[in-house]
């Protein structure tokens, strides 16, 4: 039924995706599906990383990881933007296409007043993508 799936991840928040995490494994192993986590930086120092390369490199061995604890095909790609906060959305919608996955799964949080003025990330990929999305609340 899947045949590659998207998993975005914040690496500056790995603690909170457990849930989506799971999810994904699970259903990759199910599946037999290849799992691309994808992560997006910027090209100036954060907590998580240096450089891009050092996040490139800190995620390629965050989709080794869960590889190996699930028993799965992944893969890390490592984006970079300038402004995170307010271009991920289409850089993960790009993602998708580019990627070539069929399922995207990604952690979001419970809705509150806010999403009524911004969009959670996770609702804005449902709404555009054009393949089955899995927004798991945290």
């Amino acid at each position: 039924m899947f045949n590659k799936i998207m998993a975005p991840v914040d690496l500056a928040h790995k603690d909170r995706l457990e849930k989506a995490l799971k999810c994904t494994g699970d259903l990759a192993k199910y599946y037999n599906a290849e799992v691309v986590y994808v992560g997006v930086t910027t090209t100036t120092p954060s907590s998580t990383a240096h450089t891009p390369e050092e996040y490139g490199k800190k995620l390629d061995a965050f989709a080794k990881e869960q590889g190996e604890a699930y028993g799965i095909s992944a893969s890390g790609d490592s984006l970079v933007s300038h402004d995170p906060s307010s271009d991920v959305d289409d850089i993960l919608l790009k993602a998708v296409s580019d990627t070539g996955s069929d399922l995207v799964i990604m952690a979001s949080h419970l809705p509150n007043v806010m999403d009524y003025v911004w969009p959670s990330n996770g609702g804005k990929i449902a709404e555009h993508a054009k393949c089955s999305v899995m927004v798991v609340r945290t």
